[in-house]
């Protein structure tokens, strides 16, 4: 523990020290030398050093999200090119995709809290599918609210128990979460009620008709402008202000002309959100229109883990053990507590995704909704695509949403080709072959740039 109460951590280069204090000076980055690309882009004072300090850091394997940007963009227009009787990027279809998209995204999101700790959960798709069929079984009887919080509980007691095998008995996460898919797939047929039942939401009763809304209700358009206005409102106020306070403070702080670049950037998204879905995916006898409620949801879900991951302790302690879970030992961090506590939060984060996915599917929920295997391995895909660490310690919650949202887009994409049996087998190839080249260029990114020691 150093003078300041600060962890020491070990990371890599371009990957900002999980526990480094706000209150760290650009004098203090310019004493350590051996972070000099990271250090030039905190302190750079133009756009252009930014730029620059950028560049180098992806030159020297850090190159964040820019290879997830880069994939969705080829991926769209391939697919806009060889299905053009469909239009890939028709507004219908992208806010398709996004629905689609929506569960990889949150157990993308669930499954990045474990990798960070250089852990696995292979049990996250069976964890997730008996927590939609806990809240559609409650909701018949109770509050909704009060089905999705018990829903999510129980998946968190799932998750908790898991986590201690692995915590506690010190068995390998991979073995012990191989075990819980197989017991968890077989109690979701028992919550099921046999191998061919299933459970629906009457959405003639309010009660059932929210959660069903989830997914497949939408804001309407004038209310949807005015939340997309409020959103990017919150968040360029929220990185100027912050930026700014910084810079007074004389801690390291981007330029304001990158600060507003961000902003400017966060708005033409938001926009081009509302333009899309605001646009008539429906008939002439009925009109479909607004932002579906998803989007808000995902988002305060990508907001708390964001926060829990990079604002609180209990996130620089995952981050810690992730880098260096000898040093973190050695500072006083209770591994097994914290390792506890991820498994439990990752679980019930995965409950939320099979909620969401029973709204997707209409409100109804079989053994044929969705195969729990698939369903973890593409969320491990959108995770690690998206730029989060197989080997700990790198990462963020906006990973997982991009690569879920990239996961959506290949296999929405593939099911337009109709090309009959050999489209199943391409929702595993396309997202097998980008999950490889992904953990290639985390492994390269690696072993060329090697590790930092902060104290």
């Amino acid at each position: 523990m150093g003078p300041d109460g600060e962890l020491p951590v070990t990371t890599v280069p371009g990957e900002t020290a999980a526990v480094e204090s706000d209150t760290t000076t650009a004098a203090d980055l310019t004493s350590a030398p051996e972070a000099a690309a990271e250090v030039r882009e905190l302190v750079a004072q133009s756009l252009s050093q930014y730029l620059r300090a950028w560049w180098l850091k992806v030159r020297s394997g850090d190159s964040g999200v820019l290879p997830v940007l880069l994939a969705m963009v080829v991926v769209a227009v391939t697919f806009q090119i060889i299905t053009p009787q469909h239009s890939f990027l028709r507004p219908s279809n992208l806010v398709y995709i996004f629905g689609l998209s929506t569960v990889y995204m949150v157990l993308a999101i669930a499954e990045t809290v474990v990798l960070l700790l250089a852990e696995i959960d292979l049990s996250v798709g069976a964890v997730a599918l008996i927590g939609g069929v806990i809240a559609f079984k409650l909701v018949q009887h109770w509050p909704w609210w009060a089905a999705i919080l018990a829903a999510l509980a129980a998946c968190g007691v799932f998750g908790a128990l898991q986590g201690m095998l692995t915590a506690r008995l010190k068995i390998p996460s991979f073995i012990v979460t191989l075990a819980g898919f197989l017991l968890f797939s077989g109690i979701l047929i028992v919550v099921l009620g046999g191998a061919d039942g299933s459970v629906n939401l009457d959405t003639s009763k309010f009660n059932q008709l929210v959660i069903y809304d989830l997914v497949q209700g939408v804001i309407p358009p004038v209310a949807s402008w005015v939340l997309l206005a409020v959103v990017v409102g919150a968040v360029g106020t929220t990185l100027w202000l912050r930026a700014a306070r910084r810079r007074r403070q004389g801690l390291v702080a981007p330029p304001a002309s990158v600060t507003a670049i961000r902003i400017a950037l966060v708005a033409l998204v938001w926009v081009a959100v509302g333009a899309f879905c605001n646009v008539n995916r429906g008939t002439a006898l009925k009109s479909v229109q607004g932002v579906p409620w998803v989007i808000p949801i995902v988002l305060v879900v990508l907001g708390a883990w964001t926060l829990v991951l990079q604002r609180t302790r209990f996130g620089r302690y995952v981050y810690a053990i992730g880098g260096n879970p000898q040093a973190a030992r050695r500072a006083g961090v209770s591994l097994a507590a914290i390792r506890i506590w991820a498994f439990a939060l990752c679980s019930a984060t995965a409950g939320l995704g099979g909620i969401l996915l029973g709204s997707f599917f209409y409100g109804e929920y079989s053994t044929n909704t969705a195969d729990p295997g698939q369903l973890v391995l593409y969320a491990i895909a959108a995770a690690v695509i998206g730029g989060v660490s197989l080997f700990g310690g790198r990462g963020k919650a906006i990973h997982g949403v991009l690569g879920g949202l990239l996961i959506g887009g290949i296999a929405y994409g593939v099911s337009l080709l109709n090309l009959g049996s050999l489209s199943t087998p391409l929702q595993y190839i396309l997202p097998g072959a980008v999950l490889l080249a992904a953990v290639l260029i985390d492994v390269l990114s690696r072993r060329g740039a090697g590790s930092v020691t902060r104290v």
